[in-house]
């Protein structure tokens, strides 16, 4: 677990932003990218502003891979309608970032580790796939087994973010229902997120 909040903070300082909003973000501190070289920040090309808001995307839902996130694009471009906003769909739909949202885990690279573990059902079958797309109406449920961990009662309890609105959780039964899939400005991102230089980059 130690290593997990290392690297969510060093991503953070690396992109130059609290991406997840955390209160004793190291960005809060050190203003600059971490290493020898860190302070030093070259004026961004086009290409470089793009990669920057691609790998900031990619690392605020868990650090995916550049083959699943480029299926991601992929998948966002052939959808009808705004690619951009088909391509947050995407990546709201997953089940770890929903089991993160919903407050079940402090972190998204904990719930990574959550579902892979199989402590999280879906309609009430259980799914160890953390990029696992859920549907609108779907209900997420913390397996019986699992609602008396530590890590699930303390980030139930904690203050220090919101459940946002296309949730309905029930926090006794540990329960939470993707009531639809949420446009761009739904998502209570904590650092600025540009999704349409995202499609840029990989339209060049």
């Amino acid at each position: 677990m130690k290593s997990i909040v290392s690297a969510k903070k060093k991503n953070s300082r690396r992109y130059g932003q609290n991406l997840w909003g955390d209160q004793n973000s190291p960005i809060l501190k050190r203003n600059y990218a971490p290493g020898q070289h860190g302070q030093r920040r070259k004026k961004a090309t086009d290409y470089g502003t793009q990669l920057y808001a691609k790998q900031s995307l990619k690392v605020y839902y868990g650090n995916i891979s550049e083959k699943q996130f480029s299926k991601y694009y992929e998948e966002a471009i052939r959808r009808r309608g705004d690619a951009a906003e088909n391509l947050i769909g995407l990546l709201e739909s997953r089940l770890d970032n929903l089991v993160y949202k919903a407050k079940f885990v402090p972190t998204v690279f904990a719930a990574r580790q959550f579902v892979n573990h199989g402590h999280v059902t879906v309609n009430g079958k259980k799914v160890n796939i953390p990029s696992y797309a859920v549907k609108a109406g779907d209900v997420i449920e913390v397996r019986e087994k699992s609602k008396n961990l530590a890590v699930v009662l303390s980030a139930v309890q904690s203050s220090a973010r919101d459940v946002p609105a296309y949730l309905e959780v029930d926090t006794s039964k540990l329960t939470a229902k993707y009531t639809f899939i949420p446009k761009f400005e739904d998502v209570p991102y904590a650092a600025q997120m540009e999704p349409n230089l995202v499609i840029e980059f990989y339209s060049r």
